[in-house]
């Protein structure tokens, strides 16, 4: 385990619990200091405030009491290292007092009554028939009311349209779908939903469309809008949460506009969107009292968004504006509190039926019964609808033995993952830890290809070799880590004589690269890869992936870059490349867990190879991040 840091003021539970590793000494820290201004000094109640504290540090919104015994066991721990680990303590094996006693104390505590002290609450206990109480700190039980109070206004009323015109521009941006007989086309449904719907949350793996379906959402909403007379021109906003995330949503739509009638729109972070202002009043310039100005807002790769930013951008929405959600609830969440794309798909759905989703649509649903279970829609997924949500399922960016893996992982079905990944052929393969001859193969081809191109100029071969291959880990540091294969990595590269020594210190043509901070005068965006290509003049220039066309920048306009022969999963989120070699670490590690597993496979177009033991996939696959929330309750 990670050092532990001691809170020197902690007595009783809480010093045996961060003597544990189960809590840090911020946690401790936040818990002493509330009961002193609370004027709480209850053992059982501290603890579970220190715990509160904790799940949101994890990523959860709240502590599910029910649960709390398990919160050194569940993936929200730390950031461990087998190779570096002290013999963990079993969290069972602690003094961890009774639930019933822990909640009756809670009711009655001043850190969530409130007393004579002040109107100090930092605590918030919510009970609800069906589900276990819920332990939050006041600004995060906020949060989600605020989410919650905003969808279900929105869900309550539904646009004003014209359902011929809607049907009629589905048939053309969905030829070849909705006729009599045909099994229902998602995309088309999706589409239909974001018409009918203020609120739409169209969920989907990699490949099944979701930048393809956003592009027919605008053409068919933006069709609408012309069709009716006088009306003014449709204002669109495209977000995303990081500057990578938005260039590849503008990127994409732009790619598709001309054949769709759309104008040329041009996509922002969320801090952008809202209009973030330092040292202000308020944190962004949009909010309840000033809302942004657009009839529509599309939102890319929401799975990333944290709850606190979705609660500053709903409030900001106007009440008849449209706004679409997009993302893969089963990737990675946000590194933030909150996994909100996940909770929406997954909880319960808000509003009445929608009238004029069956009038657009008619027979596009298929029948509810119909056998083939593939392709027709099941009786949860039309409930879904009421609530203006669609989940896209059919792949077309890989298929075959990767997407099988990637729906085994998914499961959580770990003998089925282990069956096709021993099965191999030649989309999976799977090495232990010392097998390192065929990914340092992979590594020195797509190296010496890239190098050859960025020699020769040819900016957009050069991007394509170096992303024909990726080295993926879990963690950053250690046996398993990305700065150890990172320089592995390099080391046999340049003991190829490919590009330059280790730590050379200049660019030189076929150097990879990833960028680590955000300039968006000039277009670079944290998480940006791309690779150092030699221009006509014989000087060296930085192309960066910029949708069909390579987007060249001097070197010395990055604002922060690195050399990058391997990175972690989380910084891969939204590429794809031909071959990912994935790092597990040991089956005990608290990041290794089914979502991480399951994002890394979808990177992959042509081949996954996973360098670990059965044992660490078994383990992966079984530890979900369970991430506490009431949104889905």
């Amino acid at each position: 385990m990670t050092a532990i840091q001691l809170a020197q003021r902690a007595t009783g539970l809480l010093r045996t619990f961060n003597a544990a590793g189960v809590l840090a000494a911020a946690d401790v820290h936040v818990a002493l200091r509330l009961g002193r201004l609370g004027r709480e000094d209850d053992e059982s109640v501290l603890l579970a405030t220190a715990l509160a504290v904790r799940a949101v540090r994890s990523g959860s919104v709240c502590l599910e009491l029910a649960r709390m015994h398990e919160i050194g066991v569940d993936g929200e721990g730390f950031d461990t290292d087998a190779d570096t680990a002290d013999e963990p303590i079993d969290p069972a094996t602690l003094p961890w007092p009774d639930e019933t006693r822990v909640l009756a104390a809670l009711r009655n505590s001043p850190l969530v009554q409130g007393s004579a002290a002040g109107p100090l609450r930092p605590l918030r206990l919510v009970e609800s028939a069906g589900a276990g109480p819920l332990l939050y700190l006041d600004r995060y039980y906020r949060q989600e009311q605020t989410i919650r109070e905003v969808l279900t206004e929105r869900a309550m009323t539904h646009p004003m349209i014209d359902p011929e015109t809607i049907r009629r521009q589905l048939d053309r941006l969905f030829p070849d779908t909705g006729g009599p007989g045909d099994p229902p086309d998602r995309q088309r449904v999706a589409a239909a939903l974001a018409a009918t719907q203020w609120t739409t949350v169209v969920a989907g793996g990699p490949g099944t469309g979701k930048t393809h379906t956003i592009a027919r959402i605008l053409a068919l909403l933006v069709a609408h809008q012309q069709s009716m007379p006088d009306a003014p021109e449709l204002r669109i906003a495209l977000a995303a949460p990081t500057g990578k995330a938005a260039a590849r949503l503008q990127e994409s739509v732009r790619e598709q506009a001309g054949d769709l009638d759309l104008p040329e729109l041009t996509a922002a972070t969320l801090h952008r969107l809202l209009g973030w202002q330092r040292g202000g009043a308020t944190r962004f310039r949009h909010n309840e009292f000033n809302r942004l100005p657009y009839d529509v807002i599309v939102v890319d790769e929401t799975s990333m968004v944290s709850l606190t930013m979705t609660s500053r951008l709903l409030p900001a929405v106007r009440r008849d504006a449209r706004l679409v959600l997009v993302g893969d609830p089963d990737q990675l969440a946000s590194v933030d509190a909150g996994a909100v794309l996940a909770d929406l798909v997954a909880g319960p759905v808000a509003g009445p039926p929608n009238p004029l989703l069956e009038q657009v649509l008619g027979d596009d649903l298929g029948e509810p019964g119909a056998a083939d279970r593939t392709e027709a829609l099941s009786p949860r997924e039309r409930d879904r609808l009421r609530g203006g949500i669609i989940r896209l399922t059919r792949g077309r960016r890989f298929g075959g033995r990767i997407a099988e893996l990637a729906v085994a992982v998914r499961a959580g079905d770990a003998e089925a993952a282990l069956a096709l990944l021993a099965d191999g052929g030649t989309e999976l393969s799977l090495c232990e830890p010392e097998e390192i001859t065929a990914v340092r193969d992979d590594v020195i081809l797509a190296a010496r290809e890239c190098t050859a191109a960025a020699e020769n100029g040819d900016a957009a071969a050069a991007l394509a070799a170096m992303e024909s291959h990726r080295l993926l880990c879990a963690h950053r540091q250690g046996r398993y880590g990305v700065e150890r294969w990172d320089r592995m990595a390099a080391g046999w590269v340049a003991a190829s004589g490919i590009g330059a020594e280790p730590g050379a210190g200049h660019w030189y043509p076929g150097q990879p690269l990833l960028v680590t901070a955000n300039d968006h005068e000039a277009r670079i965006y944290n998480g940006d890869t791309g690779v150092i290509v030699r221009g006509p003049d014989g000087g060296l220039r930085a192309a960066l992936q910029r949708g069909s066309e390579p987007y060249l920048v001097h070197p010395t306009q990055f604002p922060g870059v690195t050399t990058v022969y391997a990175m972690t999963i989380h910084r891969s989120q939204g590429s794809q490349y031909g071959t990912v070699s994935i790092v597990l670490p040991g089956p005990e590690s608290t990041l290794l867990t089914r979502e991480l597993l399951y994002t890394a496979i979808t990177r992959a177009r042509h081949h996954v190879r996973i360098i670990g033991t059965e044992d660490a996939i078994r383990a992966g696959i079984g530890r979900r991040v369970l991430r506490a929330s009431g949104l889905r309750g």
